[in-house]
């Protein structure tokens, strides 16, 4: 059976896990409210990051709403995206969509994403590793 938690180990939590993605995406996926960036992180699974700010959904509960949703949608679809790590980045308008609404735009990314995946196998990239030291 499939492991589908969303545990620690699947999310970014540093700065410089953020940083390694925003400067070398390896795919991008517009979305309408939403940009996904991602890239190849040699793991077994992928990781995701969250970037609403305020200044594109303003209220508190509507953010964490989303980040709900989002984290949710990815824990479903994290069998087809092993080995990225993804930054979601919000844009205005997001906090207007309703729940079934993100979901659905939600999913249509993850599988542009996994698409994206398949067409061009990344080359494993050089650099500063940002894996966690043991």
């Amino acid at each position: 059976m499939v492991n589908r938690n969303f545990g620690r180990e699947k999310r970014l939590l540093t700065p410089r896990q953020f940083t390694a993605v925003f400067d070398s995406p390896s795919g991008k996926v517009p979305g309408k409210n939403v940009l996904l960036l991602a890239r190849n992180n040699d793991l077994e699974h992928p990781r995701l990051g969250l970037v609403i700010g305020k200044k594109s959904v303003k209220l508190s509960v509507q953010r964490n709403r989303i980040k709900r949703v989002i984290r949710e949608t990815f824990r479903l679809s994290q069998v087809d995206l092993v080995g990225w790590d993804i930054v979601i980045i919000a844009r205005r308008g997001l906090g207007e969509l309703e729940n079934p609404e993100l979901i659905r735009q939600f999913g249509k990314l993850w599988q542009r994403l996994a698409r994206n995946r398949a067409k061009t196998p990344m080359p494993a990239e050089t650099g500063v590793s940002d894996k966690p030291h043991a």
